[in-house]
């Protein structure tokens, strides 16, 4: 099924009109997160896109309205359009925002650098979704189903017994900012067997949530299921795993990816640029 804008596009969107004079404009830039904004006219059809760099070249011509100092149009995209063609548009011309018309060219919507970031998490849990319930049917003989849904996080029973502080930190920014990707669970009986997003669980708790997304495994024949001993249930034994709590948060190193970033970086000196030939 193909991904579409209008699945992730932002509806309310802040926007000015053509007759929004620069200083006005200045003053709601300042107060935003925003680099720039959607302009339209006074029947909301868009007009353009005013951003902060030509506010800034007419910072001294307060009174004029955006109609004098914008170029007319924009790029632009319809709720129809696929989201993987919307994300190779913004790639090619470096765009941060892409505002969405309808039919009759008005302003319905708006698209981020992060709602495509967003799309891409939320298509790559179903695959993994799909592998592990390969792997649990190959393994057990059993068919098994998934559902997206949500889970309760104070009854979750982990796997993994470590996670690094750092990456905590980055699922938290995620989560704020509503682009991560659903949990992973094994649904047997009662339990709630964490497989994969064992930060996210954590930050999520963190954060003060009771639930969180997730894609749940189940088996088609749960009598037979509840007779089976998972290996990872094992491995949570082994480690005596039994909530998050039980989990331990290493606030001394670094994940394990950024460790080789660091080192890779280490290998040149200042102002000294990596080359594509394998010597890194």
């Amino acid at each position: 099924m193909t991904a579409r804008v209008r699945d992730y596009m932002v509806l309310e969107v802040e926007h000015l009109t053509s007759r929004t004079t620069v200083g006005d404009a200045i003053d709601r830039l300042m107060k935003s997160r925003h680099h720039g904004f959607p302009v339209t006219d006074t029947d909301g059809r868009l007009v353009g896109f005013v951003s902060a760099k030509e506010l800034l070249r007419n910072i001294r011509d307060r009174s004029k309205p955006l109609a004098e100092i914008i170029r007319p149009g924009t790029y632009t995209a319809t709720p129809d359009m696929a989201i993987d063609d919307v994300a190779r548009v913004m790639f090619r011309f470096g765009l941060r925002d892409l505002p969405i018309t309808d039919e009759d060219g008005r302003l319905c919507g708006i698209v981020s650098n992060l709602d495509i970031v967003r799309s891409h998490f939320e298509r790559a849990s179903p695959a993994k979704a799909d592998t592990l319930k390969t792997l649990l049917s190959d393994r057990y003989g059993l068919p098994f189903s998934y559902r997206r849904g949500l889970v309760p996080i104070s009854r979750l029973r982990p796997t993994q017994w470590k996670v690094f502080e750092d990456e905590l930190e980055g699922r938290r920014y995620e989560l704020e900012r509503g682009f991560a990707e659903p949990v992973l669970v094994v649904q047997k009986g009662d339990r709630w067997i964490l497989i994969d997003g064992h930060h996210r669980a954590l930050a999520a708790r963190e954060m003060g949530l009771a639930q969180l997304q997730a894609y749940i495994l189940t088996s088609d024949r749960p009598e037979e299921f509840e007779k089976v001993e998972l290996g990872l249930e094992r491995l949570a034994q082994d480690h005596h795993l039994v909530s998050l709590d039980d989990i331990e948060i290493d606030r001394s190193a670094h994940h394990p990816l950024l460790e080789v970033t660091t080192q890779l970086l280490r290998r040149f000196e200042p102002g000294e640029v990596a080359r594509g030939d394998g010597d890194a």
